[in-house]
């Protein structure tokens, strides 16, 4: 919305270019004969001679239906914070025309016409849904409009972004953890331990967790770090590292690292803690929300089906 001085400075200028037309056209108009003749201005240029005519009347009449319209079109579609004649149905409600208010209307007309769709969808269980090329084609779409942001639109994720293609899953891949997900979001929460390793502390336990994986590690440095790690760390990755889905908390001993596998990538974890966020869907769709979840619940499970 605009503010009060901004609304008014520009609907100045706009009317006052409107009115500055009509004067335009009425000054220029002043004084002219109301017949053609062959009388000229004077003014003469390599032998070419200006008449002295008045305009033509059907340009004149034009150029007026040009300021009628632009009146009218303000006071149909509004200007500004005015609002205008012209409303459109929005919740069920009649509200002034905006484009915004048209667009919920063109989008609530449309998902009232594709609710009964939706509704056949979500009557269907999520495993056999994903059996339903239909269903997966329209999953597929809501997928691309919604999530392919983050997670790309073939769902391999990206840094920080989870892969949706394989078999790790941070909270669960069973249909029931993904439409929990979907519908309420995640917030990761891992804690920084800088202030509580120290630089020497964050240097030895990266090392420990490259060796739960069998990466390339410092044999020594990782044993000093095993107490801390028990002390520390297992409460969410458990005792041997291998991640607890109840918290999101990953599994380390496997090759799939959402932030990087380098000593680079973990020692900045480990310094800083990471506090990703999946975003809540039943808080951003307003309209077919739980039929919406259960079909892309279905789409993203099969993503992971497919061998």
């Amino acid at each position: 919305m605009l503010d009060s001085f901004w609304q008014g400075w520009i609907l100045v200028i706009t009317l006052g270019s409107i009115i500055g037309c009509g004067v335009l056209i009425q000054y220029t108009s002043r004084g002219q004969r109301k017949e053609e003749t062959d009388e000229t201005t004077g003014h003469n240029y390599d032998g070419i001679e200006e008449l002295d005519n008045p305009l033509p009347r059907w340009w004149v009449m034009m150029f007026w239906s040009t300021i009628v319209f632009a009146v009218a079109y303000m006071g149909v579609y509004g200007y500004g914070n005015i609002k205008g004649f012209l409303t459109v149905e929005v919740d069920g409600e009649q509200v002034a025309w905006s484009s915004h208010n048209q667009w919920k209307e063109e989008v609530q007309t449309f998902e009232q016409k594709i609710a009964p769709l939706y509704n056949e969808y979500a009557e269907t269980p999520i495993a056999e849904l994903i059996h339903n090329e239909e269903a997966m084609q329209t999953g597929q779409r809501l997928f691309k409009s919604n999530c392919s942001v983050c997670h790309g639109t073939t769902a391999k994720g990206a840094r920080g972004f989870p892969n949706l293609t394989d078999d790790d899953w941070l909270y669960g891949g069973k249909p029931e953890n993904i439409v929990q997900t979907i519908t309420h979001g995640r917030q990761a929460a891992m804690p920084a331990w800088q202030s509580v390793l120290g630089d020497e502390g964050v240097a030895d336990m990266t090392q420990y967790v490259r060796s739960l994986s069998g990466l390339e590690h410092d044999a020594a440095a990782a044993q000093r770090a095993a107490p801390k790690y028990q002390q520390n760390c297992m409460v969410c990755h458990g005792a041997e590292g291998k991640g607890n889905q109840l918290l999101g908390a990953p599994n380390l001993t496997d090759d799939v690292w959402l932030y990087g596998g380098s000593t680079k990538d973990i020692t900045f974890t480990l310094k800083n803690g990471r506090n990703g966020r999946m975003p809540a869907f039943n808080e951003i769709w307003d309209t077919n929300t739980d039929q919406k979840i259960h079909v892309v619940s279905a789409y993203v499970y099969s993503l992971s089906q497919k061998k």
